[in-house]
C-alpha cells in the first residue's frame, strides 16, 4: 500500500498526457487504493504523467471498479536530482530485487538495467522476464508516487552482461562495487553522469569482473563490510547523492 505525508494529497501517475480540466480515468491498482484510503468525489489528489511537473486534481467518480479524477492546474515542480545515476542489477530474488528498485528510485535513481549473468540464481524465460519487466516498472511508478518524483526511471528490458557493456555509455564514470576495489567510493572525482554497477547473491564471476574492467569500470568500495545485493545499491547511491547531489 502506497504512504503519503499526513498532509499531503495522495499522488498517482497517470499513463498519458494530462492538460487543466481533462477527465480521466486511473488505473485499477488506484481504484484499490482510493477504496483503502476511503477517498470520496471532491477530495484533493495530485496527478502526474512522467512528463515533468505535477497536476492538482480532485475525485469526480469513484465506483468499486473505477475511479476518474479532474485535472486542474498545473505546477512546475521537480524533485529530480542533478546527477544521472544509472544502476546496473545483477538478477536476484524477486524480493530483493524489488526493494533494491523501490529504495533506488527513492534515492533518485535515472534508469535501471537489470542484468542475467553467470552466477544469478534468477533465470527468466522470455514470456517471465516480460511480466517481470511490467511488474518492476509498476514497482518504480508506486515509488515516485511515494517519494514525490515526477518523472519515472526507465527500467530496460533483462540484457546480458555483454550487451549492457557494449552500450555503456562511455562519458560517463563507470563503477563497479566490489568489496575488493582498491578505490574508495569518496575518493573518486566528481561527475554528473554515473553508472553503478552491481553483482547478483553470489557476485560476479572473475571472468565477468574482468570484462567490466576492460570496458571502462573502476571496481570501488564503500567499506569494510560485505554488503547485500539489494543493501549495496541503497548505500552507493546514498553516498553518490551525498557527495555530489542533493542529499
Amino acid at each position: 500500500m502506497l504512504e503519503f505525508p499526513s498532509s499531503a494529497a495522495p499522488r498517482f501517475f497517470v499513463d498519458g498526457p494530462l492538460a487543466p480540466g481533462a477527465e480521466v480515468d486511473l488505473a485499477d491498482r488506484v481504484v484499490r487504493h482510493v477504496a483503502v484510503l476511503r477517498l470520496r468525489i471532491g477530495d484533493p489528489l495530485t496527478l502526474f504523467d512522467g512528463s515533468g511537473g505535477e497536476y492538482e486534481g480532485t475525485l469526480s467518480r469513484v465506483t468499486r471498479n473505477a475511479v476518474r479524477a479532474r485535472v486542474l492546474a498545473w505546477r512546475d515542480l521537480e524533485r529530480e536530482s542533478g546527477i544521472q545515476i544509472t544502476l546496473a542489477q545483477g538478477l536476484c530474488a524477486s524480493d530483493r530485487m524489488d526493494f533494491a528498485m523501490q529504495k533506488a528510485t527513492e534515492l533518485g535513481v535515472r534508469a535501471i538495467r537489470p542484468l542475467a549473468t553467470e552466477r544469478s540464481l534468477v533465470r527468466l524465460s522470455e514470456e517471465r522476464a516480460d511480466r517481470r519487466l511490467a511488474h518492476w516498472r509498476n514497482v518504480v511508478t508506486a515509488a515516485c508516487e511515494q517519494c514525490g518524483r515526477n518523472r519515472l526511471p526507465e527500467v530496460h528490458a533483462v540484457a546480458t552482461l555483454g550487451e549492457f557493456l557494449s552500450g555503456a555509455h562511455a562519458d560517463a564514470q563507470r563503477l563497479l562495487l566490489s568489496p575488493s576495489g582498491a578505490v574508495r567510493l569518496r575518493e573518486l572525482a566528481p561527475a554528473d553522469r554515473v553508472i553503478v554497477l552491481i553483482g547478483p547473491e553470489g557476485g560476479l564471476s572473475e571472468d565477468e569482473q574482468g570484462r567490466v574492467r576492460m570496458a571502462g569500470f573502476t571496481a570501488v568500495r564503500i567499506g569494510p563490510r560485505v554488503l547485500r545485493t539489494e543493501t549495496a545499491p541503497l548505500a552507493a547511491i546514498a553516498a553518490l547523492q551525498a557527495m555530489w547531489g542533493d542529499v
